[in-house]
């Protein structure tokens, strides 16, 4: 009996480029650290999501300037409670983050 081949579970493969589009909850951030943590700790969150969603790395995660004025628009205690975003992976793994609806 010959040997049978793998294959892949997804469509997807690593070396292809992967486009997603999310809505990352943040209202955690907003009970969990201090007052004054919250924007940093809301960054983190997002960072932390799309690196389980998109199979990376941290270091790999470029987060867009606008998504970073977006959730400190109102400073660094009100953040949303959520936030749209789309998520590209390159092929060579670095994953950049976008804030949806704003072109």
């Amino acid at each position: 009996m010959a040997p049978k081949t793998k294959k892949a579970k997804t469509p997807e493969r690593r070396g292809e480029e992967l486009e997603r589009e999310y809505v990352i909850p943040l209202r955690a951030s907003m009970h969990q650290p201090s007052r004054r943590r919250r924007a940093g700790h809301a960054l983190e969150t997002v960072r932390r999501f799309v690196v389980r969603h998109m199979k990376g790395r941290r270091e790999d995660v470029w987060i867009d300037p606008r998504l970073n004025e977006h959730i400190w628009e109102r400073g660094v205690q009100h953040i949303p409670s959520y936030v749209r975003v789309k998520a590209i992976r390159f092929e060579d793994g670095l994953i950049e983050v976008d804030l949806l609806g704003t072109d």
